[in-house]
């Protein structure tokens, strides 16, 4: 069999199957109105009409014993993204990057608290079931990158991954565009960040601690429970927490800076183990921690509280209560400088918490060194051929 560079493969499988948003009309086994249940292996409970849709879609039982019968198997399928440029800007005063890239548009980690699910419904789509099972990938993503950072008013400064969808998600072990990014950053001299729950990240260790002795990469893990349990159910297609541990340690021994993201800390169910967390990273290698509560922006929230009262029935009105507490009596505050640590009793003890279990550990001390990458060493591209050398 020939061997197939990334794009081909991304090629071929687009080719094999390929998915028609237009033509996409079903509701994934969404059970009757008020009752849906959740789907083996997925973190939505339902496939909640995105706001921009012309019509909603709502489950009922027609009396024919549908409501008793499992949702069917929902599998996932990938499209190709044709995006013509890569690198996303932002301004957020509140965000420590100006620039990203996401080599994927959905995540089929399928966590349920992803404050990026709104975002397919500029697809059409829901931010529900479909958001991680319709994948869309970038394969042109190397070759975009290679030419935007060729342009002469391109201005280095690192680009982060890892801040929308996961760029390490099931779908990189089909296509591999995450490795092609990286060694475009690499030929370019480019610092890079990344944010994962994946053990995949593995796979790079190679490039990633040839990039961190020049200080041109860090790497953060995201770990949210101990608990494989809680795991399994809000980030069902995720790495084990005990796999992120371990991809956590192999990047340390490799020489990589790495740092654990706590995130999100969701009140009375996993914020009890914070500081379980930060002790378990920082025996695994990590010299740097940070965490955020919970962020429940437009269609997020019904989609976490559905997925509260059937994974969590029990707890579901004690955490929005606190969740709310912290947020201003909303789901969600979006100010700047709140949207991601909220305020009130609550957020103010989960912050003591969190700065004094990072002293005890040692975690942070250097910060600013972990994150603080070069761009001096950025390869600005060659003149063009018309213009003759003095030399």
């Amino acid at each position: 069999m020939d061997r197939l560079t990334p794009e081909e493969r991304v090629l071929d499988m687009f080719t094999e199957r390929t998915y028609d948003i237009a033509m996409d009309d079903t509701s994934h086994g969404l059970g009757p109105l008020g009752s849906p249940r959740p789907h083996k292996g997925r973190g939505a409970v339902s496939n909640a009409t995105g706001r921009y849709e012309p019509e909603k879609r709502e489950g009922f039982d027609d009396g024919w014993g549908i409501a008793d019968e499992p949702p069917p198997k929902l599998d996932t399928v990938y499209a190709r993204d044709s995006t013509r440029t890569i690198i996303t800007r932002n301004d957020s005063p509140d965000i420590p990057f100006d620039r990203s890239i996401n080599p994927y548009r959905g995540c089929e980690h399928g966590c349920i608290y992803c404050f990026a699910r709104p975002t397919h419904a500029y697809l059409g789509l829901s931010p529900g079931l479909d958001f991680e099972s319709r994948i869309f990938a970038k394969p042109d993503a190397p070759a975009l990158l290679a030419a935007e950072l060729s342009k002469p008013s391109y201005r280095c400064r690192p680009i982060a991954l890892g801040t929308n969808t996961d760029p390490y998600q099931p779908a990189e072990r089909k296509f591999g565009i995450m490795r092609g990014i990286l060694e475009t950053l690499y030929r370019f001299k480019h610092p890079v960040t990344i944010v994962t729950k994946s053990a995949l990240i593995e796979r790079d260790i190679d490039l990633l601690a040839a990039m961190a002795r020049e200080q041109l990469a860090a790497v953060a893990l995201s770990v949210t429970t101990l608990d494989r349990k809680l795991a399994r159910a809000m980030e069902p297609r995720a790495a084990t927490p005990e796999r992120r541990l371990e991809a956590m340690a192999a990047l340390a021994k490799a020489g990589v800076p790495t740092s654990v993201m706590a995130a999100p800390m969701i009140p009375a169910l996993n914020d009890s183990e914070l500081e379980a967390i930060l002790e378990r990273a920082a025996a695994a290698g990590a010299l740097g921690a940070g965490y955020t509560m919970l962020r429940l922006p437009l269609e997020v929230a019904p989609l976490f509280i559905e997925w509260l009262h059937a994974h969590a029935p029990n707890k579901a009105k004690h955490v929005m209560s606190l969740v709310r507490e912290s947020h201003g009596g909303k789901d969600y505050d979006a100010q700047w400088g709140k949207r991601m640590v909220g305020s009130g009793p609550y957020a103010e003890m989960l912050r003591i918490r969190f700065e004094t279990a990072c002293k005890r550990l040692q975690l942070n001390l250097s910060r600013g060194r972990i994150w603080r990458l070069d761009t001096t060493k950025f390869l600005a591209p060659p003149k063009s051929k018309a213009q003759l050398s003095l030399f």
